[in-house]
């Protein structure tokens, strides 16, 4: 989340409105864009942090437990049988990297480093307000990250295998949920029982569906919103019976709504790479700002966790859960064809004019598996392709335009040829 939208003194945990303060004029809107302006579905989610705050707060009142997660591959389907809610805890603002860069290198992945600094400045009320993080063994800079947030906050680390089709690997995978589930029943006291777990799964698969839905909008000629618009669609907390309400009706609402009058004239970008947490938006910004439309982000806060769902009849849900996060086509992953499978498919569908893959600093799976995409996207998809690295810093951005803008006047080029 973005350090404005976050309270400048240390919360408490457990504390209401106090920690969670209105969202000030700097997060209302998409980009900046005045929320009275906007569609009241796609405007729902301007005060996203404050109203979700606020939410914690009075299910923490209740008695419900506030599960921290760090990454897609935690299972907010075994959260949400315990009885507690999955929240986002990966940092987006800037503000919070000085703190963090006390303790571990200046050069290491914003988005790690701005979670780290959240904790160091007490300063994200989800975080302090969380009875317990879940966090997995991604990247090597995570896993050592994981270690010091421990000093502050009660975790469970589950050990991610990497070799992605190995069956020992899955059978690895599934034992490591095993032990989480048992974990949550010892910590909060509860039971997890299948019929749970099959709940959970379905309230899950509906919210993966209602997210899809908005997304296959971007497919049209002109499409209903902009992808910064669709992005800003989305809780820190999994499955609230608010926003799945409104996502079931903003489908349906925003249906033949044209956002951008000159959407047939502007570039369609298929954006890749590297997660885009709330705060760190500035890329995607960029992309629409130069003349673009992201009509399709594959990326971790976009479709890549979406294009599967939880098999609902399974024998086993545990299994079934644990199959359907083990295939996340991550860049931590060896080898990672799935993700060059859903890339193929998504731009074939979603119409990518281009493709642009956005990398955080220092993130040395993505950095090094750009290779694979940009030959992908150039010699079998036929389209240009923009690798962008970059950090949370606007120090690079009239450097990033001139390139956007290039890669643009060639998509124009090719098509006018």
């Amino acid at each position: 989340m973005s350090a404005c939208c976050t309270p400048s003194k240390p919360v408490q945990p457990g504390a209401s409105n106090p920690s969670c303060p209105p969202v000030p004029a700097c997060c209302a809107g998409a980009g900046g864009t005045p929320s009275s302006a906007r569609h009241a579905d796609v405007a729902w989610f301007d005060d996203m942090v404050s109203r979700t705050c606020a939410f914690a707060a009075a299910e923490k009142e209740k008695g419900r437990r506030l599960v921290g997660i760090l990454c897609e591959y935690t299972p907010r389907e075994i959260i949400l049988a315990a009885g507690a809610w999955p929240v986002c805890l990966c940092g987006g603002s800037a503000e919070t990297i000085p703190a963090a860069e006390r303790d571990i290198p200046a050069n290491l992945c914003p988005l790690i480093k701005s979670t780290y600094g959240y904790s160091i400045e007490k300063a994200n009320p989800f975080l302090e307000m969380a009875d317990l993080l879940v966090a997995e063994t991604t990247c090597d800079g995570k896993k050592k990250m994981y270690e010091l947030l421990a000093r502050r906050h009660p975790m469970v680390v589950l050990e991610l295998p990497q070799k992605a089709d190995d069956p020992d690997a899955r059978e690895h995978w599934i034992r490591e949920l095993r032990k989480l589930r048992s974990e949550l029943e010892r910590r909060f006291g509860v039971e997890i029982g299948d019929g749970d777990l099959r709940q959970a799964i379905r309230l899950m698969n509906r919210e993966r569906r209602l997210k899809r839905n908005l997304a296959e909008l971007m497919k049209q000629d002109a499409p209903p919103m902009t992808g910064r618009e669709l992005l800003n669609m989305k809780s820190l907390i999994s499955c609230i019976p608010d926003d799945l309400d409104v996502y079931e009706r903003a489908a349906a609402s925003l249906s033949g709504r044209q956002a951008v009058a000159d959407a047939d004239q502007r570039v369609r970008v298929l954006l890749t790479g590297v997660p885009v947490p709330h705060g760190a938006e500035r890329i995607l910004d960029l992309l629409e700002a130069e003349g673009g439309l992201v009509v399709c982000q594959e990326n971790c806060t976009g479709l890549k966790p979406l294009l599967e769902d939880v098999d609902e009849n399974a024998a086993d849900p545990l299994e079934a859960i644990a199959d359907k996060y083990f295939r996340l086509p991550c860049s931590v992953m060896t080898p990672n064809s799935r993700r060059q499978e859903a890339l193929r498919a998504l731009a074939r569908d979603w119409r990518a004019d281009c493709v642009v893959e956005l990398i955080w600093q220092t993130c040395l799976t993505y950095d090094i598996e750009s290779v694979a995409i940009r030959r992908l996207a150039e010699e079998e998809l036929d389209v240009p392709y923009l690798k962008i690295e970059t950090d949370y810093s606007p120090s690079d951005s009239a450097r990033i335009a001139l390139r956007v803008q290039a890669l643009y006047e060639t998509v124009r080029a090719r098509k006018s040829s």
